[in-house]
């Protein structure tokens, strides 16, 4: 099994800015993709960013130029930078992990319980 936490939302000023962290810990034989996805009421659940093992990234188009995903694979820890926020970015942010371990030996995909983000004035 893998636990996701995640850290680092809270309230935050348009035009501010917030790092996001999240943590997998559990017996992991491998994470394949880690990422970032966000919800906000009355939304579907949306992709924000993702990033590989090696390194590969993705980004949602509000987000690009803004946010900018890391990983320390050691760590098997993902990082979220946001910059210059704006209120539309606010959500519950959650962390996303694909990811294979001893009982689940496939990719299986494993999430955070969320952290909010608010951008507001």
């Amino acid at each position: 099994q893998v636990q996701l936490v995640e850290s680092g939302g809270g309230l935050v000023q348009p035009g501010g800015s917030l790092t996001l962290s999240c943590a997998a810990s559990g017996f992991i034989f491998s994470i394949n993709v880690m990422g970032w996805y966000r919800q906000a009421p009355g939304k579907q659940r949306e992709l924000v960013a993702a990033i590989t093992s090696p390194g590969n990234t993705n980004y949602a188009d509000s987000v690009k130029g803004r946010f900018t995903i890391s990983r320390d694979n050691a760590k098997n820890t993902v990082y979220l930078q946001m910059n210059s926020l704006k209120p539309e970015d606010t959500a519950v942010y959650y962390c996303h992990a694909r990811g294979r371990t001893p009982t689940r030996p496939w990719d299986y995909d494993y999430w955070g319980k969320g952290t909010q983000v608010t951008v507001s004035s």
